[in-house]
């Protein structure tokens, strides 16, 4: 079945953020520009899940919910075949989003005080994650080497073996750098955590959208050792565009863990669980929409193309991080020679192009861009020619 990956819903005034942004920009309704900032796609819905959501809301009552054991063993079952990951049906807990998980393990797994790892940049709710819950930031920068990142395992130890250092969030795949982490690296990370007694929260969040050539790899499917050192966050969000039904699966396997994480969940809500139709759209996304989502990573793949042979050609100064996964194309644009507000200003009030600017992912992404690429091929088209036409007396 071909899928429909042409046709924009525009979402002024629903509620979305980016797009109530590009009002606040003075970009007009009756404009053909859409928002390439915020992780959300800008494609239609899979068919299948609408027609689940649909039939929930038409025979069945919209009252309390909670997993049924066909959605427990439907996950799994995507974890399994799609992951070659054997997970449980008991050890998946609710949570509306991955954010609400690594806040939350933030909060049950450490005290004020204590430090919290994070390989920078990264996604920049984990910042707030440890600063607002009043935690150190241990600070890991990845090593930035022409189009990729890679890890300074030495530094890494060096910060995990400060007895003060109690969690590492790890983003994989990582974003905003699109980097899937190799097997060798991750059974690195997990050596070296095991060793200083530091629990591994893996937002995985972005896991199954990999590009052709690329395979994640679940880190609690290292080894048993690391499976009962971690907790696995998975939700259908990312990959199935529903964020808005707030249905999170987080994996807690090593049974202390999780009577710990649902005790703590249970402070702040005594009866966890999440959205009926989230439940029902998650289960009907990974029974029946794995089409859809190879034709979307098509989709993405040939919009990364088109921009990494645009920039080449027509902006050499702008280098296009190698995008191994995800669909948030990460650029280093400081070849231009321009500060990060004037970039700013320019790609908003120029070239109308409204990207996340990269310095809201830390101190090291000022003069980067993070492009989101789930979209129409053709708006892809239109932004570059926008950019060519209002970067040419910026460029010598």
């Amino acid at each position: 079945m071909a899928y429909n990956f042409e046709t924009v819903g525009k979402r002024y005034h629903t509620g979305s953020r980016k797009w109530n942004e590009l009002l606040a920009s003075g970009v007009r309704e009756d404009e053909d520009i859409i928002p390439f900032s915020v992780a959300d796609m800008e494609f239609e819905t899979a068919p299948e899940i609408v027609t689940a959501i649909k039939e929930e809301v038409e025979h069945y009552v919209l009252g309390y919910a909670n997993p049924t054991q066909e959605y427990l063993d439907t996950v799994c079952r995507w974890m399994r075949e799609r992951h070659g990951w054997d997970a449980r049906p008991e050890w998946i807990l609710p949570e509306h989003g991955i954010v609400d998980a690594f806040f939350n393990a933030v909060k049950i797994f450490t005290q004020p005080g204590e430090g919290v790892m994070l390989m920078t940049p990264v996604y920049y709710p984990m910042y707030r994650a440890v600063n607002d819950n009043s935690r150190v930031l241990v600070d890991c920068p990845l090593v930035y080497k022409g189009d990729r990142y890679e890890i300074d395992f030495a530094d890494f130890e060096r910060k995990a073996a400060d007895e003060n250092t109690k969690l590492l969030i790890l983003c994989s795949p990582h974003n905003p750098i699109g980097r899937v982490w190799r097997r060798d690296e991750l059974e690195h990370i997990a050596e070296i955590c095991l060793k200083h007694h530091v629990l591994v929260l893996s937002d995985e969040i972005h896991f199954d959208l990999v590009m052709p050539g690329h395979r994640h790899i679940v880190y609690a499917s290292l080894s048993e050792e690391a499976a009962n050192n971690c907790i696995v966050c998975t939700a259908p969000s990312k990959t199935f565009n529903l964020a808005g039904l707030q249905t999170s699966n987080i994996f807690v396997p090593n049974p202390a863990l999780r009577e710990q994480y649902m005790a703590g969940l249970k402070r702040g809500n005594p009866n966890p669980k999440c959205n009926i139709l989230g439940y029902r759209a998650c289960e009907a996304a990974y029974k029946h929409s794995a089409p859809w989502l190879e034709q979307a990573i098509r989709v993405i793949d040939t919009n990364r193309k088109l921009v990494a042979d645009f920039m080449a050609r027509e902006f050499p100064q702008v280098q296009v991080i190698d995008l191994e996964a995800t669909y948030l194309l990460w650029m280093n644009w400081r070849g231009l020679g321009l500060d990060s507000r004037e970039l700013e200003r320019i790609n908003h009030q120029e070239a109308r192009l409204f990207f996340d600017e990269g310095y809201i992912f830390g101190a090291q992404g000022d003069g980067f861009e993070r492009w989101n690429l789930a979209c129409p091929t053709r708006y892809i088209r239109e932004a570059l020619e926008r950019m060519k036409t209002a970067y040419k007396k910026y460029v010598k």
